[in-house]
């Protein structure tokens, strides 16, 4: 069985984690993916957060599963040339430099568009045009003006960052959707586009329910907030769901960091939640009954929750609460994930062998496709496929002797 981007070929201009996730996206869907890298060093993360000694890190592998690696000179004539080889068979070409890098290289939009009509061109960057286009953007910068960090922790605390890379893995998903698109308008069109994501946009894209909550302050506090009091910009709101069912992190037992579930009341699920917690008086009584009657003392419901469930454990909350349909879920440590034998069956996380370091885990593709599987193959080497792919665009093994001489590879 084919894949769903079989026949597709990627050029991988990308380095450290935006880029990179979202072209190991199209590997695992099937795209040929080559990744092009600087002689010698290549991706600057292969060499980051090492857990073993001149070994590719696990940053590396877990960001370019699934694609073969070239080491080309973008400097020198001939490492151009043969770039230029390399995007007349391409179909899509990703990068995500700082502004106007791949322009300085002599390939702007107008020259690639002359040497590949149909090629499609994708971008991340950090900010659009305008005020902020040429400022440096990371991961938590993106969060910072993305919205997520103001309104992220609790009240009287500091912004915070999410564990999660909204930023970068985040924009990676977001290029991914705008790249697909536009290799299937280029069905109809017969040409390629530009496809540009920014990483603030991105971020902010994610954000939306806040942007919703500011709009509505004009109206009066946001009542499904736990916050006392509101000024004129979205509160952070610690774990509060934010939304129409208030939920919150409750303690379980023995009392470790991550010993916490998160529960949400339902109107259906108030009654239940009263016999579980052995306070069944409080389904009828008319000051808890009804969502608008607990509306002004959620912090004393979840208090009584969590008066009980810091005498189980959350996989016994998780059990209780299930078997009567109750929303919920359990604080998962990284540790609980990696170990997680129903992910390891879904191909969540999966294990990988690399000749070097031998087996890692890293995660799968959380796109299920019925028609295309993926199977998640170790990160290449750097430059691993010189031979392979500069053989494919028509170079014989001389002149790949040659080139590797002059350092165009």
């Amino acid at each position: 069985m084919g894949k769903a981007l079989d026949g597709v070929r990627v050029l991988d201009l990308t380095h450290v984690q935006s880029g990179p996730s979202a072209t190991q996206i199209l590997a695992w869907l099937g795209a040929d993916v080559i990744k092009v890298e600087a002689p010698g060093r290549g991706d600057i993360t292969r060499g980051q957060l090492r857990d073993l000694p001149g070994v590719d890190s696990l940053y590396f592998t877990m960001l370019n599963a699934n694609k073969r690696s070239i080491t080309l000179n973008m400097k020198s004539d001939e490492g151009k040339a043969v770039f230029g080889r390399l995007v007349t068979s391409a179909d899509v070409l990703v990068e995500n430099f700082g502004p106007g890098v791949v322009d300085r290289f002599g390939f702007t939009w107008e020259r690639l568009q002359e040497l590949n009509p149909g090629l499609v061109y994708a971008s991340i960057k950090g900010f659009g045009p305008g005020r902020y286009a040429d400022f440096k953007a990371y991961e938590v910068i993106a969060q910072a003006m993305g919205g997520s960090m103001s309104t992220t922790g609790f009240e009287e605390g500091p912004p915070l960052a999410t564990g999660a890379q909204i930023g970068d893995s985040g924009t990676g998903i977001h290029l991914v959707a705008g790249i697909l698109a536009a290799l299937f308008q280029r069905t109809s069109t017969g040409r390629g586009q530009r496809v540009q994501v920014a990483m603030q946009d991105a971020v902010l894209n994610l954000c939306r329910v806040k942007l919703r909550d500011q709009q509505r302050l004009a109206h009066g506090p946001l009542v499904e907030y736990p916050n006392e009091n509101f000024g004129n910009e979205v509160p952070r709101s610690g774990n509060a769901s934010g939304g129409g069912q208030p939920g919150w992190a409750v303690r379980c037992a023995p009392g470790g960091p991550n010993d916490y579930i998160y529960v949400i009341i339902q109107p259906v699920g108030w009654k239940p939640i009263t016999d579980l917690i052995g306070k069944p008086e409080l389904a009828d009584d008319p000051a808890w009954a009804t969502p608008e009657a607990r509306l002004d003392k959620l912090d004393k419901a979840f208090a009584l929750i969590e008066e009980w469930t810091e005498r189980h454990t959350k996989w016994e909350v998780l059990d209780a609460l299930n078997a009567h349909d109750i929303p919920c879920g359990p604080i998962l440590s990284t540790r609980e994930l990696i170990e997680d034998e129903t992910l390891a069956e879904l191909g969540t996380v999966v294990e990988v062998e690399h000749p070097e370091r031998g087996a890692y885990k890293t995660v799968g593709s959380p796109l299920k496709l019925s028609d295309s599987p993926v199977d998640v193959r170790r990160s290449p080497l750097l430059g691993e496929h010189n031979g392979e792919v500069l053989a494919e665009l028509g170079y014989p093994p001389e002149q790949l002797e040659r080139l590797k001489a002059i350092g165009a590879i």
